[in-house]
């Protein structure tokens, strides 16, 4: 049970700390300073360095595509197994 809400808790941190930095990407921190900083402290810190620096200007329109919504529902999902696990107290599972 332990093993298992680790790799959920750490999937899930690594989808989002991804997400944010993709939104980093747009910005003077860059893609890899934001994810860095995301899976080293929190997704939530990452973010707040993301919204705090400054826009890059735009000369041309770059597009994730359905990168960044694939990652955030994935990273989402695993958030949300992630507490039920957590909080659940793996009562879900010994009923399977």
């Amino acid at each position: 049970m332990g093993l298992l809400v680790l790799t959920f808790g750490l999937l899930s941190g690594c989808f989002l700390a991804a997400l944010v930095g993709m939104l980093g990407a747009r910005r003077r921190i860059g893609f890899g300073w934001s994810f860095l900083i995301s899976l080293i402290f929190t997704p939530i810190v990452g973010l707040i360095f993301v919204l705090f620096s400054d826009e890059l200007p735009t000369a041309g329109e770059r597009r994730w595509g359905c990168i960044g919504n694939t990652l955030g529902c994935l990273g989402l999902l695993f958030l949300i197994g992630f507490l039920v696990l957590l909080f659940g107290g793996g009562a879900m599972i010994a009923a399977l």
